[in-house]
C-alpha cells in the first residue's frame, strides 16, 4: 500500500474517532449498579474513565471504584434524599428493575404494585431529579427497558405493561424536552433474555422452565447489553439513538 493511502486512512480514522463522545471524566449515575446489567455497565463506564455513581439498595455489592448511593427505588422519599446529595450529572442510566411472574388474570396486585413502583414510578422520579443536574441544555438519559415492552410474551403478565410504560414515558420525556428547546438525549435499550439474577426472580417457582430455556438458547450476557449502552453514550452529540432492540440470535420471540 502506498504511503499516501496509509496517511489518508489514518486521517479518516482520526476524524471518525473525534466524532465520538468522550465519556472520560463524565459523571454517570447508574441505578441498580450492584448486579446484572447495571453492574456490567458500571464496570464498562469505569474502564472508559467515567466517574460512576451507583444507586442501589445493597452498596456492598457495587464494583470497586463506583461511588455508593444507597436507595430503595420503591420509596419516592428515599429517591429524593439520594439525589439531594448529587451536585452534578452528565448521564442517568436507569438500569434497576423488578421482574415478577404475575399474570393479569390471577396475579397478585401486591406484585403488580411492587413492579410498578420500581420499573415505572421510581424510574420516572429519577429522571425528574436528574434533569436539573445536567449541564444546561445537555445531558443524557438511558432507560433499560425490555423486548417485553415491544411485544407481550405468553408469560408477560404485569411485567410487560410496566415495560411498555417505560417506552411511553421515555417518548413523553423526549417530547417535553424538545418542546422546551432542550437537547438532552433520551434513549431506551430493550434486550431479550439476559442471563442475570433478574431471571432467577422472574422464574421463581418455575426453575425447570428457566433451565430448559438456558439449555435451548445462548442468552445475552449483561456485558452484551453494557456494550450497547456504551455505544449510545459515545454517539456524537448531534445523533440521538432512541431505542436499541437486541436479543440472542437463538431467541425466536
Amino acid at each position: 500500500m502506498e504511503t499516501s493511502s496509509i496517511f489518508l486512512i489514518l486521517i479518516m480514522s482520526k476524524n471518525l474517532n473525534s466524532n465520538s463522545m468522550n465519556i472520560s471524566e463524565k459523571t454517570i449515575l447508574i441505578t441498580g449498579a450492584s448486579s446484572g446489567i447495571g453492574y456490567a455497565t458500571a464496570v464498562a463506564a469505569l474502564e472508559k474513565g467515567a466517574r460512576v455513581i451507583g444507586l442501589c439498595r445493597d452498596i456492598s455489592k457495587l464494583p470497586e471504584g463506583v461511588e455508593p448511593l444507597e436507595c430503595d427505588l420503591s420509596d419516592p422519599e428515599a429517591i429524593n434524599r439520594a439525589f439531594a446529595g448529587v451536585a452534578h450529572l452528565d448521564t442517568l442510566i436507569n438500569s434497576a428493575g423488578l421482574a415478577l411472574l404475575s399474570s393479569i388474570k390471577d396475579g397478585s396486585p401486591d406484585d403488580w404494585e411492587k413492579m410498578w413502583r420500581v420499573n415505572v414510578q421510581g424510574l420516572s422520579i429519577c429522571c425528574q431529579k436528574a434533569l436539573p443536574l445536567f449541564p444546561e441544555g445537555k445531558g443524557q438519559v438511558i432507560n433499560v427497558s425490555s423486548m417485553s415492552g415491544h411485544r407481550v410474551p405468553p408469560s408477560g403478565g404485569f411485567y410487560s405493561p410496566t415495560k411498555f410504560a417505560v417506552r411511553a414515558l421515555t417518548d413523553a420525556l423526549r417530547s417535553e424536552l424538545r418542546a422546551d428547546g432542550r437537547k438532552t438525549r433520551v434513549a431506551t435499550i430493550s434486550p431479550g433474555f439476559v442471563d442475570t439474577p433478574l431471571l432467577d426472580t422472574y422464574f421463581k417457582g418455575r426453575e425447570e422452565v428457566l433451565e430448559k430455556t438456558r439449555s435451548e438458547i445462548e442468552m445475552l450476557t449483561a456485558e452484551d447489553v453494557a456494550r450497547s449502552i456504551v455505544h449510545v453514550l459515545e454517539t456524537p452529540l448531534h445523533v440521538e439513538i432512541t431505542d436499541i432492540q437486541l436479543r440472542s440470535a437463538d431467541q425466536v420471540g
